[in-house]
């Protein structure tokens, strides 16, 4: 078994600009660190301070990757709290991403689905993790 203290997933992306806005600005996530033609790749980590997770997005010049492979490849951010789920929600639609029906008809029941720039669903769930 694995067993480590951080978690970063890595996923590659032909609109690095977008996709850095979609999670800071609609999501509320800050950007951690960056990086410029490292052999050819540039990236960015978004995250929270302190958390033991990121997300690091990065893009290979002149290297096309596509879009989701599936509209049910998802991230899933647990949030109990009626009122900051509903803050999240609001965020997201104040910064000019709508809802989308989710592929998986069980996100619907509690639960909001954005697409981000490259098609990945992201899911404000308002439950608790491991419900």
């Amino acid at each position: 078994m694995v067993q480590g203290k951080i978690i970063r997933v890595a996923r590659p992306t032909d609109q690095l600009g977008q996709v850095v806005r979609f999670y800071t600005d609609g999501l509320g996530l800050q950007i951690l660190y960056r990086f410029e033609n490292h052999e050819g790749f540039d990236g960015v980590m978004v995250g929270i301070p302190g958390e033991p997770y990121h997300f690091e997005f990065t893009q290979q010049r002149e290297h096309l990757v596509g879009r989701a492979p599936t509209q049910d490849h998802l991230i899933v951010f647990y949030l109990p709290d009626q009122q900051e789920w509903q803050r999240a929600v609001e965020q997201m639609e104040a910064t000019g991403y709508e809802p989308v029906k989710s592929y998986n008809p069980y996100w619907e029941t509690s639960g909001v689905t954005f697409e981000d720039p490259d098609g990945y669903h992201v899911i404000l769930q308002n439950a608790a993790w491991g419900t």
